[in-house]
């Protein structure tokens, strides 16, 4: 069997997609996007290409070390993404050709469900007790929210007072039975993540995803030692290289590696063990499309510290389309209970619409994340 093609698609609300062809007529899907970067990644799958047009993709550990070693530069956003969508086509391929899903390839699950939540509150924290409880009516038991909009790196206490205030009076409306994790997406800088942490901790929140940048990692390693609250970190890292110090300086306790960003379902399982040595849990991060959800459930079906996977069904990014609307009607995600299945049918263990893909494509996207300024007018992390 050989590759044969490699077809992308841009469609919103701000993904890419990627279906690899073989002359045995099997195909496979993978997500190869960076948010805000899709064009870029576009052009690099058509680089990558011209090193796999010819190759079994059988051989998806052979291939995986061939892309990522080749051509001297290696890691990085942009590559990791680009590798992460062909490994997870890959791995389509080769469960469809065993007739078998990704996990049953990779040892068979550990479990037949996980726990899942969703982002409410948008860029800017609003509206949070309202939307907390719309998840909560349909069957969810977590969610997540940014903190805060802007922030200075050492700010008034009466923004300290206000985001505290928001978060208590969240916690109130939900009541202790809905868990509540806190993102502050790298905008809250090392002096007030030290305070925020400290008054935050009687709301017990899940995790607390990027206290600061993932460039502080010392920082971030000293902050976690100082607080109760398991403190996240991953996102924004791209491959085991990324997570070595991490671990080696016990950063964090729970890591949210993108399997999309991350260099796809093969780097996924091997940090997700390896994170276990450590006794580090795995949150795999996920506010993507579908192909990246699916391939990201095959991870969370074999790695034992799994607990919980983020999904972006219905979130605020998801105008002009949503992952559903890109899935044939039986292999549409739900979750119940507060739980997310993990697929069983081969590959991926999901079904591409393909004639609404290509429908959503001719439309594509330009989505660029919004530029943000302090009072003082300079720039502002986002």
């Amino acid at each position: 069997m050989k590759i044969t093609a490699l077809k992308t698609f841009l469609v919103a609300p701000r993904w890419l997609f990627l279906k690899i062809e073989t002359d045995e007529g099997l195909s496979g899907w993978g997500e190869p996007v960076l948010e805000g970067h899709a064009q870029t990644l576009m052009a690099k799958i058509d680089e990558l290409q011209d090193f796999l047009l010819g190759l079994d993709p059988l051989n998806i550990e052979d291939t995986w070390q061939m892309l990522y070693r080749n051509g001297c530069y290696r890691g990085g956003p942009v590559l990791m993404s680009a590798l992460a969508g062909i490994d997870m086509a890959l791995w389509d391929i080769k469960g469809k050709y065993h007739d078998a899903p990704v996990h049953a390839l990779l040892g068979g699950p550990v479990r037949q469900k996980v726990r899942s939540y969703c982002w409410i509150g948008g860029d800017r924290p609003e509206n949070l007790a309202e939307n907390a409880k719309a998840l909560m009516a349909r069957g969810y038991d977590a969610c997540k929210m940014n903190v805060c909009s802007e922030l200075q790196i050492v700010d008034r206490h009466s923004a300290i007072d206000a985001i505290i205030k928001r978060m208590f009076d969240l916690r109130e409306a939900v009541g202790p039975g809905f868990d509540l994790a806190f993102d502050f997406h790298g905008r809250v800088h090392a002096p007030m993540a030290r305070i925020l942490l400290k008054e935050l901790e009687p709301l017990r929140p899940l995790f607390v995803e990027d206290a600061v940048v993932s460039a502080q990692l010392d920082t971030m390693a000293d902050l976690s030692r100082s607080t109760t609250i398991p403190l996240c970190i991953g996102e924004r890292l791209h491959s085991r290289y990324d997570f070595k110090p991490v671990f080696e300086k016990r950063a964090a306790s729970v890591i949210n590696p993108d399997t999309a960003h991350v260099g796809g379902i093969s780097e996924m399982v091997r940090i997700g063990h390896w994170a276990e040595a450590y006794d580090v849990a795995l949150a795999p991060h996920c506010p993507l499309g579908p192909i990246a959800l699916a391939a990201s459930l095959q991870v969370d079906a074999v790695c034992h510290n799994a607990f919980i996977q983020e999904q972006s069904l219905g979130i605020h990014y998801n105008q002009g389309g949503d992952l559903n609307d890109y899935l044939k009607t039986d292999s549409r995600f739900e979750c119940r209970n507060g739980y997310l299945d993990i697929p069983t049918g081969p590959g991926l263990g999901i079904e591409v619409d393909e004639d609404f893909v290509i429908e959503q494509a001719g439309k594509g996207h330009r989505w660029r994340a919004p530029v943000w300024r302090h009072g003082d007018g300079s720039i502002a992390e986002w």
